[in-house]
């Protein structure tokens, strides 16, 4: 679903959710985020709409350029507005 938002840059809940949505609707790309993160089934779904989570995700996706690259196609957003996101979230990097 592609982002509809006055704003160059998306919010970071609602990228967040565009992250989890992806993940979902891919179960080896799922897989290595709760690898990575920790996060099991349940846990994962309590911390939905969390600004923690969606922050993990973003930082997720913006480490991984394929799934990066996957995602933003799918969503129809530009790499540039999702990387304005994970910027916004690490000014010092």
């Amino acid at each position: 679903m592609p982002i509809r938002e006055q704003s160059a840059v998306p919010a970071t809940t609602q990228l967040g959710e565009l992250c989890l949505g992806y993940l979902a609707e891919n179960p080896e790309a799922l897989a290595a985020f709760m690898a990575e993160t920790g996060y099991d089934g349940r846990s994962l779904m309590a911390a939905r709409g969390t600004p923690a989570l969606a922050s993990g995700l973003i930082d997720h996706f913006a480490r991984n350029e394929p799934l990066l690259l996957a995602l933003c196609s799918n969503a129809g957003i530009a790499p540039e507005r999702f990387m304005a996101v994970w910027q916004r979230l690490n000014p010092q990097s």
